[in-house]
């Protein structure tokens, strides 16, 4: 299959390397020294045990134009970096190119396909504009949650830290051919990729720890142990889940887990900084409305009190205020 990758991130990176090094056509869509160093070496992928290979029958281009049409698009950035790439994606698509959006948090297509009183919702605080709804199709979209841990190291080159899990579904339910073909292609990749009849309920499944540990981990600098060992932020946790599992309720999803297996799942990956936390460290504007700020909407739209989601959205809103102004 061809396949276009836009972003060569930590996820992005992994992703690609792994389908290229699996026999499959790859294009990263990038820019700056990524482009470089993918042009020039290929891109290298170091393993959790510390081994390396290198793709280097991959292209690297910034013209969405000449990259021409693939089978599948990979939509490898966070959320809030979607609307800048939104028109350009089309350049990538024929007329049976699936679209396979990787971002953590409520996807802007969420309500697209629901069925009920919210169906075709426009969810503001994920796609403020609606450019993204518009550039992007929901008829091309199969959903994708990703668990796998993966760090870009330098440019060209990602670490794969844990994790091989990549869920994917219809929108709609489905179990259709062209997401058993992109699963096909993801396990001889060496992925595990099950075709889901229920992706939202995964989605909320991940999106369960996000809320909760990327933003008090951001705030408070600890890792994820720290967060659930400490009692006063364990009890925040739980306090947090609860209230996301209220607003969950009411759009008709369940959890397949406890609050408390979750919270003890995050406890038992160890000393582990969040995404969030990484990005503030680095001065990098950190992801909040796809984590925080889409469950607090939801949180409205459905009538549920969510007063302690509430508080910390609004500290790490200030929070990513503060790293994105300017010295």
């Amino acid at each position: 299959m061809k396949f276009a990758i836009i972003g060569a991130g930590a996820i992005g990176g992994y992703v690609g390397a792994k389908l290229a090094l699996a026999g499959d056509e790859v294009t990263f869509l990038v820019r700056g020294a990524n482009l470089e160093a993918i042009r020039r070496d290929g891109i290298k992928l170091i393993a959790a045990d510390g081994t390396e290979q290198v793709a280097r029958d991959v292209r690297a281009t910034n013209d969405y134009r000449a990259a021409g049409v693939h089978d599948v698009v990979v939509l490898a950035m966070k959320a809030h970096q979607l609307d800048a790439v939104a028109d350009d994606v089309q350049h990538l698509c024929g007329a049976r190119t699936v679209i396979v959006p990787m971002q953590n948090g409520i996807p802007y297509w969420y309500f697209k396909k629901h069925g009920g009183p919210f169906e075709n919702h426009w969810l503001h605080s994920v796609d403020p504009s609606g450019r993204i709804g518009r550039a992007i199709p929901a008829d091309r979209v199969i959903g994708c949650v990703v668990y796998p841990a993966s760090e870009l190291v330098a440019p060209g080159v990602v670490r794969h830290i844990e994790g091989d899990r990549f869920p994917l579904g219809e929108i709609d339910g489905s179990i259709s051919e062209r997401a058993q073909a992109l699963s096909a292609a993801f396990v001889r990749a060496g992925f595990k990729a099950p075709v889901l009849d229920n992706i939202r309920a995964e989605i909320w499944l991940k999106l369960w720890g996000n809320l909760v540990f990327n933003p008090v981990s951001a705030l408070t600098r600890a890792t994820l142990e720290g967060i659930a060992r400490f009692e006063p932020t364990r009890d925040l946790a739980a306090q947090m889940m609860a209230e996301a599992q209220a607003v969950a309720n009411k759009l008709g999803i369940t959890f397949r887990v406890s609050i408390d297996k979750r919270i003890a799942g995050a406890e038992k990956v160890g000393a582990h900084k969040t995404s969030m936390l990484q990005d503030v460290e680095a001065g990098r504007e950190p992801e909040v409305e796809a984590l925080v700020g889409s469950v607090v909407e939801l949180a409205r739209l459905t009538h549920t009190p969510t007063p302690h989601i509430d508080a910390v959205y609004a500290l790490t809103r200030l929070l990513g205020r503060q790293v994105a102004a300017p010295a």
